[in-house]
């Protein structure tokens, strides 16, 4: 290409990107002419700029200076036109000036999920009975989700088909790790670092291969509660839970509890709500096993204690009159606006 012909292109490529950007009706369109010409990557003034290498040598400087030139020139004109599009903006439609005493639309403001607004009450509720907050990792040791909470290694609770066990090593002392199924390893960890009395609540995700129906999901949040002190009896555990369940739900709830059996408590059992007419089961408790406590170095014979875990999605559910914990987490924004 001779020096002429590269000229008379560098002329008819800043003719043709002044009028575009000129005539851009908006920001959108004068940034699509800007990237147009001057954009980086694929811009025409970058693809003109290759052909600068089949310029005479002794046509070179002029050359490079010309390119130089239309290249500042076409920027100048885009700062020009986005300048203008920016003291225009005061100017309604027909020239009408922008009067800002005027109210503008209401913004549309968000909140919280209303998972996230049942975890805040149940804090606040746990709070003015006394209970501080804890919180522990999702992903555990065997150690801390299984064999501190007495259960042993032939226990079915830990069936590779239950729980979400994870390839990724294993640790220190060789143990598998795996997500929680349960808030209880909280309980472990502050009970190993902490000497009695101890009065905790943690919430938090754990995790369990359950099919998903309308009050089962593989991943849910639950609620945990923990009392150690000297002379604690089930009579404690079962005012605490009246107490929350009526704080949260409201004085016409009823709750009951029927015998059941986990390891980490004796005795143990199985915490139901009254909802839609029927009795909903809402988590289990207990008093704490002593084989627990001796796992954390406390002594039996000194100190007893309770624990709890409640499912946070159907306490919500209960509370808001949701059939199905699924329509939670559907991301429906529809649904979602009533909370």
């Amino acid at each position: 290409m001779t020096l002429a012909e590269f000229l008379n292109q560098l002329d008819e490529l800043a003719s043709s990107a002044q009028q575009q950007l000129e005539q851009a009706a908006d920001l959108d369109a004068l940034e699509a002419a800007r990237i147009e010409f001057i954009g980086t990557k694929s811009g025409r003034l970058k693809a003109t700029q290759k052909f600068l290498g089949e310029i005479e040598k002794t046509d070179k400087p002029a050359a490079g200076k010309r390119f130089n030139e239309v290249k500042t020139q076409i920027q100048a004109a885009y700062e020009r036109q986005q300048q203008q599009m920016a003291n225009n903006v005061g100017t309604g439609a027909g020239g009408e000036q922008f009067d800002p005493t005027i109210p503008g639309p209401r913004p549309r403001l968000g909140h919280l999920h209303p998972i996230t607004q049942t975890i805040e009450e149940l804090k606040n509720i746990m709070g003015r009975l006394g209970f501080s907050l804890a919180e522990g990792p999702e992903i555990e040791d065997e150690w801390h989700n299984f064999e501190a909470l007495n259960i042993p290694l032939s226990h079915p609770a830990r069936d590779p088909l239950d729980n979400f066990y994870l390839h990724v090593g294993e640790t220190t002392h060789h143990q598998t790790l795996l997500m929680r199924s349960q808030t209880s390893t909280v309980q472990i960890r502050v009970m190993e670092n902490t000497k009695p009395p101890v009065r905790i609540i943690s919430l938090g995700r754990v995790y369990r291969p359950d099919t998903p129906d309308a009050t089962h999901l593989p991943m849910f949040h639950q609620i945990e509660g923990l009392l150690i002190d000297r002379q604690v009896t089930m009579a404690d555990l079962k005012s605490v839970l009246r107490l929350f369940a009526s704080s949260y739900l409201g004085t016409d709830v009823h709750v009951r509890f029927r015998p059941s059996f986990f390891p980490f408590t004796e005795p143990s059992v199985e915490v139901d709500m009254r909802w839609n007419d029927k009795w909903i089961e809402m988590g289990g408790a207990g008093m704490v096993d002593p084989a627990v406590l001796q796992a954390v170095g406390y002594d039996p014979d000194e100190v007893t204690g309770f624990a709890f875990g409640l499912g946070i999605e159907r306490l919500c559910a209960r509370r808001h009159g949701i059939e199905d914990i699924r329509e939670i987490y559907k991301n429906d924004v529809r649904f979602l606006h009533q909370f």
